[in-house]
């Protein structure tokens, strides 16, 4: 793994409990074309639009921004 991807997964754990990974996988497979080892810098801010726009659907929407933001900040 990559540090950026240990980091994102470890952001994202308390929002998606043991689903985390698989959530992200599906987001970096489906949206960027990667796996969730190849992340980096310049694809946070995609990463982040996509798991809230997904994790909105899982949770309140509120939480799924929080991450999100989060996520883009690691940048």
């Amino acid at each position: 793994m990559s540090a950026i991807s240990d980091k994102v997964i470890a952001i994202s754990k308390p929002y998606f409990g043991p689903a985390t990974e698989s959530f992200l996988n599906r987001q970096c497979t489906g949206h960027l074309k990667i796996g969730v080892t190849e992340l980096n810098e310049t694809h946070l801010k995609d990463l982040a639009k996509w798991v809230e726009t997904s994790g909105a659907l899982l949770m309140d929407a509120a939480k799924a921004a929080e991450v999100a933001r989060k996520i883009a900040k690691l940048g």
